[in-house]
């Protein structure tokens, strides 16, 4: 049916699977690339609670789908919305056959086609006795689309709050909807109207209370100079306006402490109701210090709070929504808006602390740890933040007294929920509704709401803090009644899951399918390296930790801390006052954790992974990308242990920058088997089959697929590990082994001698990119001639604020060609260069005709600018060289 692969010993045994063969990335791609910008539509079962760095369904769908699929005999595919179906065949109706038949599907999977597979990735899919393991489960991305095929899936994570999240995840689908519904309706019957009341403020419409969606906060000092109170103010923006206002902004007066609408917060304004002329935009907070108003006196804000031992907080401000304005038909710039704090708002922040002290009874539901030192929360080279010089020491200083109790009587609430599972759900409601109830977010001014905890994946601590409705109203981001309907979407879609695909170019969403998410899971918290399973699972489908990742410990003892307070005598995870350090497989500056330990520890991972796998098992495992030295440390890493690569593709994911500045590029997907020994070879005999496996690869694919350079390039270096993992460790060049490292450094070198692609093919690639980044870079010069220190040198691109290509009309690019047409008669400059010049110089209205003679127009220099003129549509770049009347313009 198809080649074999695998050591010399059980190569012609086993038979490759669809992933080895082939992958679609065209069509993957297609559907990653609208989902990583709406995944709670796609799949609302991973927004059921935050983690970091979470995959995209759809690519582990389609992972899982060209994994799990090899006997047909085993398959059966049912059509989506029907009772019935057809085993193996199916056909447009629920019982109607199809020529088609899974058999035939698998076998025409090559690297050149690899699509007719892709026909049933929309089908409700089933496998028969598939066991699957991920030993770094994560948010369980992998395990939830590998259960939706039915089959076994065993997880399995060091970090409680990710086997918490992947555990309820998998339970959704085993979750009757009604019954979750009626133990929500109870916990709201319970405490809503108790929460509520603190959350209410006079309607500036009528002789009615409104419902407060946000409270607005500023810190105070006092000066350290003359000892004026200075409120820290970085701009005295509140929000920009709405509706019939959404080109004004919304302004707080610093002079009689009105919310007043300006038609520009950067210029000269007037508040509407004292006449107060200000600037918005000139705060006293500015590079870390505060600018006192009084005296002029500039210091440090977190040497003021260390000196004074904290800082005040005042309420200045409040976004309300009005339900008995809505009911009667006012405008919406009416029932919804910004108003100043009022003497009545002041007495609810009173009455709740009152309550609060009054209430002894409540302190156990909330978190009683001090927040741990470590390489987030304190001044590092990971996040350069320190929470603790702003005066924080525990977890519950994050909160105001308000949030602690309204958060206090909603956990309590939950806790009495008898039903285990449905008390964990609402549980991970509460846990979701966090990132935004605490006293370290603030608010977007122009998109009207406040901001996640964790927008930086650092506890980062503004000067204007927003406290919203703990319980929520009919608006507002991150209230427990909105992180609910998240868990109950989740819940809905994981008994009855859907697939979103592309037809006809549109993006459809199929029928519910009968296969529930999580028939049959297992999940296991603690450290992947003490797992005993021995020739156990027929696939690994995993995303690995990356070595400088951000480090989940630590952001995720924020949850933890809180889930810890129900969970803590159930599951024996949850009973130490932080989540595991030490064990985690990463770099850690804090606990002095380096790269070499890393490499180190994700050897001993595989070696697990590596006897947990029966022996014609595969590995399969996303990867993020960066350099040939971090492709050296992988393959040295798994080919180590007993693996051999047998493919890689590109594919596009959801990549966050999780630090300011952090390197990362593009995901890949890595396909490895188990070998039993190598091979011995010579450096040249390897290196000759090197060459002509990249040049094959490199013909198939230009001829058969549409595919960049880049993904051509991966695809190329997988074949390329392929032939040297099969002799991992026994590859002699001059009476020396070599390192796999050493290979891979050849390996590049051996695909850009097998490509005269050049830096300024990869800058028109660039040029033809919608949107490009530092990923693209990179991706693209991947298997060319080009690097992007070549691009960067030549400031074809830079970075300095955010990404910039050097076009004709960049002005370092500008600066640098300028330089070499004052050298040496421009025997430096490359064609790119003296077009570039040339059509900087006609905007300019200055003479071309002259360089034009002397550089001696050739018909590479034509070529070039015919494909500048067709990728930018200026066809200025073409008639620079020809039209006597263009070059010849001005003087």
């Amino acid at each position: 049916m198809s080649e074999q692969s695998g050591s010399s010993q059980n190569r012609q045994e086993r038979t490759e699977l669809p992933i080895e063969r082939g992958f679609p990335i065209e069509r993957v791609n297609e559907i990653a690339e609208k989902e990583g910008r709406a995944q709670m539509y796609y799949r609302p079962v991973y927004a059921m609670h935050k983690w970091w760095a979470r995959r995209l369904g759809s690519v582990f769908r389609a992972i899982s789908l060209y994994t799990l699929l090899d006997d047909p005999e085993g398959v059966s595919v049912f059509e989506p919305g029907h009772e019935g179906g057809t085993l193996a065949d199916y056909g447009d109706d629920a019982d109607g056959e199809s020529d088609l038949d899974v058999a035939s599907l698998l076998e025409r999977v090559d690297m050149t086609d690899p699509e007719s597979l892709w026909e049933l990735y929309p089908k409700d899919v089933r496998v028969e006795d598939k066991k699957i393991l991920d030993p770094f489960m994560g948010g369980g991305t992998s395990l939830v689309e590998a259960s939706r095929f039915g089959a076994e899936v065993v997880g399995n994570d060091l970090n409680p709050v990710a086997w918490f999240t992947t555990k309820k995840e998998l339970e959704a689908g085993q979750t009757d909807v009604e019954e979750l519904e009626a133990a929500f309706e109870q916990v709201k019957e319970d405490v809503a109207d108790e929460i509520t009341q603190y959350y209410k403020t006079p309607c500036p419409n009528g002789d009615h209370d409104a419902d407060v969606m946000y409270n607005f906060w500023v810190k105070e000092l006092d000066c350290v100079s003359c000892g004026h109170t200075v409120p820290l103010f970085g701009d005295y923006r509140v929000a920009k306006g709405r509706y019939e206002n959404d080109e004004k902004y919304n302004v707080l007066c610093p002079d009689c402490g009105a919310v007043t609408l300006v038609d520009d917060w950067q210029s000269e304004s007037m508040c509407n109701d004292c006449g107060h002329g200000f600037t918005p935009k000139d705060g006293n907070v500015g590079r870390s210090k505060y600018n006192c108003p009084d005296c002029g006196q500039k210091y440090s804000i977190t040497d003021a709070i260390d000196e004074q031992g904290g800082y005040d907080l005042r309420l200045y401000a409040i976004e309300y929504y009005c339900s008995d304005c809505d009911a009667a038909g006012e405008a919406k710039s009416q029932y919804k808006g910004y108003k100043r704090a009022e003497e009545s708002d002041f007495d609810l922040v009173e009455s709740a602390r009152e309550e609060w002290e009054d209430s002894p009874e409540l302190h156990e539901f909330v978190p009683q740890e001090k927040i741990p030192e470590g390489a987030i929360t304190a001044a590092s080279s990971v996040s350069g933040n320190d929470i603790f010089r702003h005066g924080y020491e525990d977890w519950s200083d994050l909160f105001s007294t308000r949030q602690l109790l309204s958060l206090s009587k909603l956990l309590k609430s939950i806790d009495e929920i008898e039903d285990d599972k449905l008390r964990e759900l609402l549980l991970l409601a509460f846990s979701g509704s966090l990132r935004y109830t605490n006293f370290l977010v603030g608010y977007h001014h122009t998109r009207n709401h406040i901001h996640d905890i964790f927008k930086t994946n650092s506890f980062n601590s503004p000067t204007k803090p927003t406290e919203g409705n703990v319980w929520g109203t009919e608006y507002g981001l991150g209230s427990f009644a909105s992180t609910y309907e998240s868990i109950r979407r989740g819940v809905e879609y994981a008994n009855s899951p859907t697939e979103r695909y592309m037809d006809g170019g549109e993006m459809v969403e199929s029928e519910k399918f009968a296969q529930p998410i999580g028939d049959d899971a297992t999940v296991l918290q603690g450290d992947m390296r003490e797992l005993e399973y021995e020739d156990e699972f027929d696939a690994v489908i995993t995303d690995p930790p990356y070595y400088d990742n951000i480090i989940y410990s630590e952001v995720s003892d924020y949850f933890y801390v809180w889930q810890k307070i129900l969970l803590e005598d159930e599951y024996s995870g949850f009973d130490k006052d932080k989540t595991p350090r030490a064990e985690s497989i990463v770099t850690n500056p804090y606990l002095d954790k380096t790269a070499e330990d890393f490499e180190s520890e994700l050897g001993q991972a595989f070696s697990v992974i590596r006897r947990a796998l029966k022996d014609n098992g595969t590995l399969t495992f996303t990867y993020h990308h960066s350099d040939s030295e971090s492709w050296g440390e992988l393959l040295e890493s798994l080919c180590n242990v007993g693996f051999e690569v047998t493919a890689t593709y590109p594919i596009t994911a959801d990549i966050n920058k999780f630090i300011e500045g952090e390197a990362v590029t593009f995901d890949i997907v890595v396909v490895a088997r188990p070998i039993d020994d190598t091979e011995p070879a010579s450096w040249n005999s390897l290196r000759r089959d090197i060459y002509r496996t990249a040049r094959r690869t490199r013909q198939k694919l230009e001829e058969n697929r549409d595919l960049s350079r880049g993904d051509i390039g991966v695809m190329e270096m997988g074949a390329c590990f392929r032939e040297y993992s099969k002799h991992h460790g026994k590859v002699q060049r001059d009476g020396e082994i070599m390192s796999a490292k050493e290979v891979v450094q050849e390996i590049y070198g051996i695909i850009q001698e097998a490509s005269d692609i050049g830096v300024e093919d990869v800058f028109i690639d660039l040029l033809d990119t919608s949107n490009p980044s530092f990923d693209d870079v990179n991706k693209l010069c991947r298997g060319t001639n080009a690097t992007p220190e070549d691009l960067k040198e030549t400031h074809l691109y830079n970075q300095d604020d955010g990404f910039e290509l050097g076009t004709w009309d960049n002005e370092k690019r500008q600066a640098y060609i300028q330089e070499r047409v004052n050298g040496d008669g421009g025997e430096h400059l490359s064609n790119l260069d003296k077009l570039q010049f040339l059509r900087y110089r006609y905007e300019k209205g200055q003479a071309v005709q002259n360089y034009v003679e002397k550089w001696d127009v050739d018909d590479d220099l034509r070529e070039l600018a015919g494909r500048l003129a067709d990728v930018t549509g200026d066809g200025t770049y073409t008639r620079v060289l020809g039209d006597r009347d263009i070059t010849s313009y001005g003087e």
